[in-house]
């Protein structure tokens, strides 16, 4: 038996907490909590936090192509998104600032993976990686919304692109 696994405790209880011990300190680490409309009967994947913990974004196949999702747990409720997903392409892998005003995320809508920058406010989204004549994948957002960066291949080796606002 490894050290790790003698040292792996179960404590069933009516709210099911599992404690795990290490050396002397103890952790509670809770089962997952599936909430109404996050999950579906289809792929719900990518989610991501916001760093204020009011918002999560997601990425689902829930309408029979990829869209992204937003749910408020203040509100307990997925929260509209007017003209970020097309029927035509997919939409993925979505990033939130802090504040869930901005959402990034990949999208095929000119018939190639691209980057786009959802502004919940103005209801809009704006074109990040015109420019790329490659491939682009994992977009991510600063805090504030004002710094985007994400991964692009152009000749063959990926490169991290940093955009300002």
């Amino acid at each position: 038996m490894s050290k790790i696994s003698r040292h792996i405790h179960l404590f069933a209880s009516a709210t099911a907490i599992f404690c795990i011990a290490g050396c002397q300190n103890f952790r509670n680490v809770t089962p997952p909590i599936l909430v109404g409309e996050i999950n579906s009967n289809f792929p719900d994947e990518s989610p991501a936090f916001s760093s204020d913990g009011n918002y999560l974004t997601f990425a689902s196949d829930r309408r029979g192509h990829r869209d992204v999702f937003l749910y408020s747990f203040p509100r307990k409720k997925l929260i509209s998104l007017p003209n970020l997903n097309h029927r035509n392409s997919s939409q993925d892998k979505p990033a939130i600032s802090a504040d869930g005003n901005y959402i990034v995320y990949v999208s095929t809508e000119r018939g190639k993976t691209d980057i786009f920058l959802y502004d919940r406010n103005q209801q809009k989204s704006q074109l990040l990686s015109a420019n790329i004549k490659g491939s682009v994948d994992n977009p991510s957002i600063s805090g504030d919304g004002n710094k985007i960066t994400f991964q692009a291949s152009q000749l063959g080796q990926w490169k991290i692109v940093l955009i300002n606002r």
